[in-house]
This record gives structure tokens, sequence and C-alpha cells, in this order.
């Protein structure tokens, strides 16, 4: 079965699915490994992880889809939702954008109505007409054919346009023949489920993650509000800058080395941490890494993970 068959077979399971956000392959791989069958592709991670700040809409198609091609590689199985914004252009740029997604083995895509380049604004994100952002839609339905991929419709026009607005687009996105649906920023459970009903009993997407001015559900509440799907698009992001802070204090002179012991068999990067960094047993303060983890404590973990991404970055350099 190819990624969307995979994905239409699991939205028509019962019960709620958990999509982590993902941006490299790393975190791919540990959120195939801690079980999950579907991650989002976040664009705000992207951009956190590749610019070093917000999702203003700077991160561009290329950069966004090598991020998909480094998730896939790393966790073939993992049938993923990819962000495409709004499409990075008109109804052309959309179809081309999905096409590419669709090649290469992305499960669903994501496409929005709101306007760019992006106005900052503190009402909102303001989007395109109605009309006008049907046929970007339309053009993806149209596009997804070619590979089956899903097409997610978001619509970010609530904060700016109200709910009946939103809930107008959502219905006109449905007709269209969107798969999965998602309101931005909703301000309360009778929004939400006015949203939900609208779609015609097709999927909704809900975001878990507290942000902005917008009613964040918990899983439960998502589910019983009627949504199938809800994403964390912070959730492993996150928790990595108090991480790697706790990390980089470890690596002061005096203070004890920062990586736990490697369990794992012996690698190349294991091997040339082993080169330059002293082992040690865990102290008492650290947790026994569990059988075939080959981590001791999350502050280990992440200090590790930022050694190996620096290794990286450093033979990447040396190769250019």
């Amino acid at each position: 079965m190819t990624a969307p068959e995979r994905l239409r077979a699991l939205l028509a399971e019962p019960g709620f699915i958990t999509m982590p956000a993902v941006w490299d392959g790393l975190s791919a791989k540990m959120t195939a490994a801690a079980g999950f069958r579907t991650a989002f592709l976040s664009g705000s991670c992207c951009a956190a992880s590749r610019l070093g700040g917000a999702d203003l809409d700077l991160i561009s198609f290329g950069e966004m889809f090598d991020s998909f091609l480094m998730v896939q590689r790393a966790a073939p199985d993992l049938l993923v939702l990819a962000d495409g914004d709004h499409g990075y252009g008109n109804a052309m740029n959309v179809q081309r954008t999905v096409r590419a997604y669709g090649q290469a083995g992305a499960a669903a895509i994501l496409i929005e109505d709101k306007i760019t380049p992006r106005a900052l604004t503190s009402a909102g994100k303001p989007c395109l007409p109605r009309e006008e952002a049907r046929m970007k839609i339309r053009a993806a339905v149209q596009a997804a054919k070619d590979s089956g991929i899903l097409v997610l419709a978001r619509t970010d026009c609530r904060p700016t346009q109200g709910i009946d607005e939103a809930v107008a687009r959502i219905e006109a996105f449905a007709a269209e023949g969107a798969d999965i649906f998602l309101l931005d920023s909703p301000a309360d459970e009778a929004e939400m489920r006015r949203a939900v009903a609208a779609t015609g009993g097709k999927p909704s997407f809900s975001v878990l993650s507290p942000g902005g001015a917008r009613a964040t559900p918990t899983g439960a509440e998502a589910a019983a509000l009627g949504f199938k799907i809800g994403t964390f698009p912070t959730g492993m992001l996150s928790p990595r800058r108090p991480g790697c802070r706790r990390g980089w204090r470890r690596c002061v002179p005096g203070n004890p080395p920062p990586l736990a012991p490697c369990r794992r068999p012996p690698s190349a990067t294991c091997s040339a941490m082993a080169t330059t960094t002293p082992r040690r047993s865990p102290s008492s303060s650290e947790a026994e890494p569990r059988p075939g983890d080959g981590i001791g404590t999350a502050s280990a973990a992440l200090a590790r993970v930022t050694a190996i991404v620096t290794s990286w970055r450093e033979r990447s350099l040396m190769l250019t």
C-alpha cells in the first residue's frame, strides 16, 4: 500500500490519531521509535530549526521539501503530513507543491488560505478572498489525483473575518474534495463543533499545543468534540531548549562530561566521540539507561544529540 492508502485506512479505524511534529531525520526516527505511526512535518518547527526563529513564512518550498526528505529517509514507514503552507504562490504553484510531495511519498499535505507575503498584523493573518482560496484547494485536489496524496485544507480567516466566514470556507473546501480540515484559532468549543460539522463527516484536524489567541483542547477533549487528528507542533521542540542549556552548562571545564557512556553497538559516531570524550559511569543523579536505549538522562540525551549534530555540521563544512 502507498502512504496515502495507509493513511486513509488508518483514518477509517476508530480512535483519535496523535501526530507529533517532526522537522528532521532525528526527530522522525525518535517519533517512529516511540511507536507513533504518523507525524506532522511542522513549518514552525522547520523554521525554528533552519532559521532560528519564529515561522514568519520566510522558509521556502525547497527548504521544507528538503526537511521532508530527511524525515522520510530516517523513518520511511512514518506516515507524514507535510506542511505545504500556502502552496508558495498561486494555484499553479500549489499544484507543483502537491505533486512534488505526492511523488516523494508524503501521505498528506496541508494547504492554507492566507496571503503571502505575510502581513504582520495584530489582528491575525490576512487571507485570500474565499473564491481564490477555493480555487487553490481545487488545484490541490486535482494535483493530488496523480499520487493519491490526501489534501488537508486549512483556513486562517477566523481572527480577521469571523467564524461564519471560516465555516463557509470549510464547506467550500469540502465541496472541492479536500480530505481533512483545519480551523485555525477557534475561540471556543462551540466554534470547534461548528467547524467539525461543516466538513460533512470528513476528518478534522486540531492543534493541541497552546499558542496565540485560540482555544486549545486536550486530546481527549478534541476527540469528544469530533476531531480525528491532533498535533503538538512544539511538543518535541520546546523541551529541547532547557535541555540544551543544561547540557551546555555541563560542557564548562570542571563540570562532569556531558555524555553518558555509549551502550549501543560501536558505530562511527560513537567511536569518534569516544576518542574525544572521557568515558565514565553514570552518577547517582542519572537514571540507568533502558536496554537498547544508549542514553541516560534527558539532559544527557539532548547533549548527545547536540554533539552528533555539531559533528555532522563540521563534516558538511569540510565537504564544501
